[in-house]
C-alpha cells in the first residue's frame, strides 16, 4: 500500500489525482486545525470512471465511522463531477471489513478484464451512479 507521501508525491505530477485528508469534524473551520489528521484519501478521474485509490484510517481511529464518512463524501464529490459516469473502487480479496464496507455503501462485483491481471484484488463499482 503506498503512503499518504508517496501519493501526494503522485497527485503533484499528475492532475487527475485529488487527495484529501481526513479529520474528525472538530477540525471544521480551522486553517490549521488544532486536533490531528486521522485519515487519507485519494481518487482520480479518467475516461469517465472515478476511482478511488486510496482510503486510509490511522488505527486509532478505525471502527468509529471515520472510513464510512470518508466514503460517502468522496462519493458525493464524484457525483457532482459531469465527467463520472461510473464509480469504483478495489480492495484486496481478503480484506472483509473494506468488502462489507463497500457493499454496504451499495458497490457490487465489477467484472473489467483488467481485473484478470490483479486475482488478489476485488474491483467493486457503485451501481446507483
Amino acid at each position: 500500500m503506498a503512503t499518504s507521501t508517496q501519493s501526494l508525491a503522485e497527485a503533484y505530477v499528475d492532475p487527475n489525482l485529488f487527495p484529501l485528508a481526513v479529520y474528525d469534524a472538530a477540525a471544521c473551520g480551522y486553517e490549521q486545525p488544532e486536533v490531528p489528521m486521522i485519515g487519507f484519501t485519494m481518487y482520480e478521474i479518467v475516461a469517465g470512471v472515478g476511482f478511488i485509490m486510496r482510503l486510509m484510517i490511522d488505527y486509532k481511529y478505525q471502527r468509529q465511522g471515520y472510513g464510512r464518512a470518508t466514503m460517502i463524501e468522496v462519493i458525493r464529490r464524484l457525483k457532482l463531477c459531469p465527467d463520472v459516469e461510473i464509480i469504483a473502487t478495489s480492495y484486496r480479496k481478503e480484506n472483509e471489513i473494506a468488502a462489507k464496507l463497500y457493499q454496504s455503501l451499495g458497490f457490487r462485483q465489477w467484472d473489467i478484464s483488467y481485473a484478470v491481471s490483479h486475482p488478489t484484488e476485488m474491483y467493486v463499482k457503485l451501481e446507483d451512479c
